[in-house]
């Protein structure tokens, strides 16, 4: 251990390796150098030699007689006592009681070769006493300020403390928000489960008195209602599915199945399937070039997400609008791609439109049929594939939705 540069806080300048202030380098270094003066100066030139030495010591030290008289010290020690001189012969217990005045003594450490006591002032400032004999000559009084170490320990235990209370309300909360989303994911499913039953009887019912097999309903308007029922059941039948389908996907009960296909099968079965649809509404469909690449990974699940892409795209574009579906192959994956030249939407609008039951802009969706569901749907699906979906819009200009896929390795596609 070695004296470090000066600073304000001298008990920075005598530190242990491991940053530790300790006691023993006293014994070692100021203590053997005051002992080998002792034995070879006697009288006035032991005081000298005494004074000369520990004046270039930068912390506060006073040396004691056996007959526990001052025979040196030091300007800093002086300092620690608020007076500008001590002068030599000074009782030492007349300088201990001025010395603590004002404040309380701790004792940190006592034996037969030392002891280490704490000084605690009423301004605030700590010092660290420490004395040690000199070979049955007297003994040696050292004092250092502390204060700002102490402080800046306490200011860290405080910090831990701090970051350890904020760790475990995090954890706490992530569980509780945890255990809230399964809640909330088991209620909608139970809730959905539920209500899909009676309603699978309301259409079943109504399918029945739509196709008259017990005799005519009467008036023509009760076929018409019954059109309705039927119509408006099977809408709500889908609503509630897509409530289930969204809960086992974020509930983690929904395990993908691992399918080979091509990105082109895949595709050209959802431009088939919507093909009618975007011609009764007036929108442009169309299907981009081959892309070959090959897919491993649930292919019920991904022409579901790719089809309510598809379904949000024709919905939201107007009559003469344009939508494209296409896939492009890189080295490591590929990308589904969903372009339209619809409404688009705003970034506010954007920022949460994955979020369930969140439609774009109200003034422009308020005539459009929907849940909300179909983005959040098709996100956890591409997340639970691995993959991500990315959503790019403009207000008036239309939406691109882009979905990142890995490919089967090769060592797959050569045993497929």
């Amino acid at each position: 251990m070695r004296p470090t540069e000066q600073s304000g806080d001298e008990a920075k300048r005598f530190r242990a390796p491991d940053g530790v202030v300790r006691g023993s380098w006293l014994h070692r270094t100021v203590v053997g150098v005051l002992e080998g003066l002792l034995t070879r100066l006697t009288g006035r030139d032991a005081t000298s030699g005494y004074a000369a030495l520990i004046e270039t010591l930068p912390f506060g030290v006073s040396c004691w007689g056996p007959d526990a008289r001052l025979i040196a010290s030091n300007s800093r020690f002086a300092e620690r006592l608020r007076v500008d001189v001590l002068p030599s012969g000074a009782a030492y217990h007349e300088v201990v009681k001025t010395l603590a005045q004002g404040g309380y003594m701790q004792s940190v450490r006592e034996d037969l070769e030392n002891r280490l006591l704490e000084l605690h002032r009423e301004d605030g400032s700590t010092l660290l006493i420490e004395e040690r004999p000199l070979d049955g000559s007297g003994f040696v009084t050292l004092v250092m300020d502390v204060t700002e170490s102490r402080r800046t320990n306490q200011l860290l235990t405080t910090v831990r403390e701090e970051q350890r209370l904020l760790a475990r309300r995090y954890h706490e909360e992530k569980l509780r928000a945890e255990a809230a989303s399964r809640s909330k994911t088991s209620f909608l499913a139970h809730l959905s489960h539920d209500i899909r039953t009676p309603l699978n009887h309301i259409i079943g019912f109504a399918d029945m008195m739509r196709q008259q097999p017990f005799g005519p309903l009467g008036d023509a308007k009760y076929l018409s209602y019954v059109e309705a029922v039927k119509s408006s059941g099977e809408r709500l039948l889908g609503f509630f599915g897509s409530i289930l389908e969204l809960a086992e996907l974020e509930g983690g009960r929904r395990e993908l199945r691992r399918d080979r296909f091509t990105a082109d099968e895949l595709l050209l079965s959802v431009f088939r399937r919507y093909t009618g649809q975007a011609q009764a509404a007036g929108v442009i469909f169309g299907l981009g070039g081959p892309c070959n690449a090959l897919l491993s990974a649930d292919r019920f699940a991904l022409e579901r997400m790719v089809s309510n892409l598809v379904e949000n795209a024709v919905r939201f574009t107007p009559r003469g609008g344009k939508v494209t579906l296409a896939a492009y192959a890189g080295a490591d994956g590929v990308v589904l791609e969903i372009t339209d030249t619809g409404i688009g939407m705003s970034a506010e609008r954007l920022a949460t439109l994955s979020q369930p039951f969140v439609f774009g802009d109200a003034a422009l969706t308020r005539d459009r049929e929907g849940a909300g569901l179909g983005i959040a749907i098709s996100r956890a699906i591409a997340e639970l594939s691995g993959g991500h979906l990315a959503i790019d819009s403009r207000q008036g200009l239309g939406t691109t939705v882009a979905v990142s896929l890995p490919i089967m390795p090769q060592e797959e596609a050569k045993a497929a």
